[in-house]
């Protein structure tokens, strides 16, 4: 039987308020009770409690993290790493923080709604395929832009891009050798410009990214739910 690789977590969250119109960063923002960033975090240690997490957060935001983690009694383990400037340098950055063989989650510190079932399935994928890329189904239509307006695209098509996006540990130091290029949205983007083949897996719409005033409010409604 194969041994089984141990598990990495990278937790970026280098937003500000200003499109949430508050002077809070977003991750520190509180739903039901406590920071976006902590339910974020607790998701992933449900999943696997012996996950070795590491949240990369502006180093000017660093002091402030580890006061709110004080005031909210938060004692689950993890690691802090100074961001970069730019989503590319942070997940670097967070990258000098694994050691050897291992598969690493890369995700978004203000989706907090990510269900287990779904880091389980993109870990498998990564295990077996070197990457899993969460990803959901379009609900609207879709049009392309053009030089002469816009075409209708089939959405059947396309993907909408979630997080995690898990890679073998190689894999991923390898892509981030490289220069960034204004193209890189994401992980799978810069995994895929070194020619590797990315594997999706199926998403959730509830796994949103807590960006603007309206998704707190989708935010404190799903908190209620249960």
């Amino acid at each position: 039987m194969a041994q089984q690789l141990p598990e990495y977590a990278i937790i970026v969250a280098g937003g500000s308020g200003s499109r949430m119109q508050h002077e809070l960063p977003k991750q520190f923002i509180e739903v039901a009770g406590k920071p976006i960033l902590m339910h974020t975090i607790e998701q992933f240690y449900t999943y696997n409690s012996t996950i070795r997490l590491i949240v990369v957060l502006p180093k000017e935001q660093l002091d402030t993290w580890r006061e709110l983690c004080r005031t909210h009694n938060f004692k689950l383990f993890h690691m802090t790493i100074p961001g970069g400037a730019t989503r590319f340098g942070s997940v670097k950055n967070g990258l000098d923080a694994v050691m050897g063989n291992g598969l690493v989650a890369v995700h978004d510190g203000v989706r907090p709604f990510v269900d287990i079932q779904t880091i389980k399935a993109a870990f498998e994928a990564a295990a077996n395929n070197g990457s899993g890329v969460v990803a959901v189904s379009p609900k609207d239509s879709i049009r392309e832009l053009t030089t002469d307006g816009s075409i209708a695209v089939p959405r059947a098509n396309y993907k909408l891009v979630q997080t995690p996006q898990v890679f073998t540990s190689e894999l991923l130091k390898k892509a981030y050798e490289q220069p960034e290029q204004e193209h890189f949205t994401d992980d799978a983007s810069v995994v895929e410009s070194i020619g590797e083949k990315i594997t999706l897996v199926e998403g959730s719409y509830r796994n949103i990214k807590i960006t603007t005033p309206e998704d707190l409010i989708l935010a404190e409604a799903f908190v209620s739910r249960g």
